[in-house]
């Protein structure tokens, strides 16, 4: 049985951090850098096909602590793809901030983007421990499989309430933070960081391309701090040198597949709607669920 060989797997643990993707080698950490990198920048959820894949081919579950710090090679992907928006953004507010003036879009978007990193940054803090200790309950596929059917309903349902027909020139403050508060809920394996913002991004109207565009920009703040949280972890942790070798070929291959995700779905969302990853996510819940009731894949 699958499940067979993946309970027989061992975890490691220092100072109640999982090291498990040190045990899996160079061979098997490049394949999970390229689904972190592909899922991480789709709404379908990274951290939920960082237990699935590892779960089917029978190897040893990555850690919390790694997908966390994989996280940087989507940011990368993310700046090097968008770098004129954020060098346009960034010039823009620190000429209103020298000017005083703001009112500028430009200032109060970004204000909002920082605002709007709050309740993550919070949130992490008060359930980082939870969240990376060895055998974390977030981490169970049930709850991965019942959050990734939620979000397919809610990303169903704003597909299906209205317009989508604000462009990235109309967005304000109060999109950042609302978009930003939605993001929070991405702590929970399943719902996916990119998922809830571009979920409420259609919530608020947007296009789908501005939307999506706008949850990549508006997630930089908090994959910075997420990332750099827990490079720190697995420092503190006494990471070896094989260790850190071992991570930085996992964000190699995340930051190239990571780059491809984003250009694939920008052009996707610019003549399509989302169904397609409501279906996925609902198809992937579902299967989570039965999988763990009929002993294929253990919770």
């Amino acid at each position: 049985m699958m499940s067979d060989i993946f309970l027989a797997a061992s975890t490691t643990c220092s100072s109640d951090v999982d090291l498990g993707f040190v045990e899996l080698g160079w061979l098997k950490v490049i394949v999970l850098g390229i689904v972190q990198g592909i899922t991480e920048l789709l709404p379908i959820s990274s951290t939920a096909h960082l237990r699935i894949v590892p779960g089917l081919l029978g190897w040893q579950d990555p850690g919390s602590a790694f997908s966390a710090a994989m996280q940087l090679a989507s940011l990368a992907a993310v700046i090097s793809y968008f770098w004129k928006d954020i060098k346009h953004l960034t010039g823009e507010t620190i000429r209103a901030i020298a000017d005083q003036n703001f009112q500028s879009n430009s200032f109060r978007l970004v204000l909002g983007v920082v605002l709007g990193t709050l309740p993550l940054a919070v949130a992490g803090l008060l359930l980082h421990k939870i969240i990376n200790a060895c055998n974390s309950p977030f981490r169970a596929l049930t709850v991965i499989g019942i959050a990734s059917i939620v979000m397919s309903i809610l990303l169903a349902l704003a597909e299906k309430q209205g317009n989508h027909e604000r462009d990235f020139n109309q967005l304000t403050m109060k999109d950042a933070i609302l978009v930003g508060i939605a993001q929070a809920f991405a702590l929970v394996p399943g719902v996916s960081r990119s998922g809830s913002t571009l979920t409420a991004a259609l919530f608020l109207k947007m296009e789908r391309e501005t939307a999506a565009r706008f949850s990549f920009l508006l997630g930089i703040p908090a994959v910075l701090l997420a990332g750099a949280k827990e490079l720190h972890v697995l420092f503190k942790a006494g990471l070896d040198a094989n260790g850190w070798l071992v991570l930085l070929i996992g964000l190699t291959s995340a930051s190239i597949s990571a780059f491809v995700a984003i250009y694939g779905l920008l052009h996707y969302l610019e003549k399509h709607n989302t169904f397609i990853f409501v279906f996925y996510r609902l198809a992937m819940g579902i299967f989570l669920i039965v999988a763990v009731m009929t002993n294929l894949l253990p919770n």
